[in-house]
């Protein structure tokens, strides 16, 4: 079936291109043209004032008071999905924050289900922790804290075969012999709840850590003395990075200078949790934030709302906003042939806007 989206503007995730059409079939692109190249005969069309690539976002752990670790459910996935979609998010690392190893495979099991019953939008699962630093834990449960073995981390790397897309570690926490067990798997490694200092992150990031997480939060200071991780991820020619643009983790005149330095590297997470009180992680709604037991433990972002934020609050144009949302993302993720752009061949995911920004 042939389906035909026109827009006053389309982002395509290199240039704006004004009165065009997206014409796609089977959920595949499979033309980008001007309006007036239209055929007479075009089937379904319907037209939008903004269209952009669909974002991705690489790390949230749940919605509708469902936290997919306290319920790790398809159910809980699910909702996580619709929750996604209404602020333009396609597809998400639903993402486990320090926990038992029994938590973990559950929501391995989950996420395996939840493929089985052709569930949408999960790309896999984001482990964060608990290889971390418990110096900079934030919310994470400090008895659980620990550096790994090799044999942990064949063990779960085992069970969740496919399944694990990603890690944050503290890289001065675990071994190279961990590290480059990891990376062999095709594993995403993220520095992140990490106290390292600038000469240790520069040599974990030359090593093959290609990442960050959330910038600037829980990880040691940038300090004139002792620039730390997050001078190593500002000064480091390829590691890319994830903030939080909510204006709570990091303040956005922050975000506006880190974007200057890394311009391409840096890309834009939710961070997002849910109200709950059962588990190991109860997250109450504080204004526009969550908080576990008194302390900053995730934002109340969708991705729409991130990107309204640069752009409202950071001086950072559109089309790199979007940017940030949806292509450095899928570049990280090595599907940036599929995602992140509006091209012919790609998949048709794309986001439909007005000019406030909304989510239509």
């Amino acid at each position: 079936m042939r389906t035909i989206f026109t827009a006053d503007k389309i982002f395509t995730g290199a240039d704006w291109l004004p009165d065009h059409s997206i014409v796609i079939e089977n959920n595949f692109i499979v033309d980008v043209l001007p309006m007036v190249s239209l055929p007479d005969e075009t089937g379904m069309v319907k037209h939008f004032p903004m269209i952009a690539p669909a974002f991705i976002d690489m790390q949230i752990y749940g919605a509708a008071e469902k936290l997919f670790a306290t319920y790790p459910t398809t159910d809980s996935l699910q909702k996580l999905y619709e929750h996604c979609m209404a602020g333009g998010t396609h597809y998400f690392l639903p993402t486990v924050a320090t926990n038992t190893i029994e938590v973990f495979y559950k929501c391995i099991d989950a996420i395996k289900k939840y493929w089985e019953q052709n569930g949408k939008g999960v790309l896999g699962l984001h482990i964060e922790g608990p290889w971390i630093n418990k110096l900079k834990r934030g919310a994470h449960i400090e008895n659980l804290i620990h550096s790994p073995t090799p044999d942990e981390v064949k063990d779960i790397l085992a069970y969740g075969e496919g399944v694990i897309k990603m890690i944050t570690l503290a890289p001065e926490t675990c071994s190279k012999e961990v590290i480059d067990y990891i990376l062999s798997n095709d594993i995403i490694i993220s520095a992140g709840h990490s106290n390292a200092g600038f000469d240790e992150a520069i040599n974990a990031f030359d090593s093959g850590i290609a990442a960050a997480t959330h910038l600037f939060n829980a990880m040691s200071p940038l300090h004139h003395r002792e620039p730390g991780l997050p001078g190593a991820v500002l000064q480091h020619p390829v590691v890319m990075s994830s903030i939080i643009p909510d204006g709570y983790h990091v303040d956005f005149e922050m975000i506006s200078i880190a974007k200057q330095i890394m311009k391409e590297r840096l890309f834009i997470i939710t961070d997002a949790v849910t109200k709950t009180n059962e588990g190991l992680y109860p997250h109450q709604l504080a204004g526009d934030k969550y908080e576990s037991k008194g302390i900053l433990s995730g934002s109340a972002l969708t991705m729409v709302k991130g990107v309204k934020n640069l752009v409202e609050k950071t001086g950072i144009e559109l089309s790199e906003a979007l940017r940030m949302a949806s292509l450095y993302p899928a570049r990280l993720l090595g599907m940036s042939n599929q995602f992140g752009m509006i091209k012919k061949g790609y998949k048709a995911d794309i986001v439909f806007l007005d000019e406030a920004l909304n989510v239509i």
